[in-house]
């Protein structure tokens, strides 16, 4: 299994999108649309405050029946977050993922944003290696 480091130089969405805890939700899920993702980090003061999700909008917005217009992002996001590192490995950031069921894990050096990893970015690298297991394992078959 890769490290968290190997994954993030894999991947074609490099820049971390991040926005101000006092944006308003309707700003945030906007912002969310228009670039394709699914998660924003919340930066104050240079320094991680949390995250929002399409799920903290569902389950904190939409749910209650509060403005996105007026409602925002410190009032919804996730601030106790779980992060690991980029040594950390694969399979302990899917064991985490799956234990504690999220869909993002921000990645801190130093104390320091330096990447977002999905459930995708891991199932890709999942996939890419069981690949390659199955090839190495036909090719010993046949004898090659």
């Amino acid at each position: 299994m890769k490290t968290v480091a190997e994954i993030l130089k894999g991947k074609t969405h490099v820049s971390i999108i991040s926005v101000s805890s006092e944006i308003t939700v309707l700003e945030a899920i906007t912002l969310m649309t228009d670039t394709d993702i699914s998660a924003l980090m919340v930066i104050d003061n240079g320094q991680v405050a949390g995250i929002v999700t399409e799920r903290d909008y569902v389950r904190r917005v939409a749910r209650m029946q509060l403005s996105p217009h007026a409602t925002h992002v410190s009032e919804v996001m996730t601030r106790n977050l779980i992060t690991v590192g980029p040594s950390d490995r694969t399979r302990f950031c899917m064991q985490l993922m799956i234990e504690k069921n999220l869909r993002h894990l921000p990645v801190l050096e130093d104390g320091k944003l330096v990447g977002l990893l999905s459930i995708r970015d891991l199932v890709k690298d999942v996939v890419a290696e069981q690949e390659g297991l199955i090839n190495h394992l036909e090719q010993y078959i046949r004898g090659v």
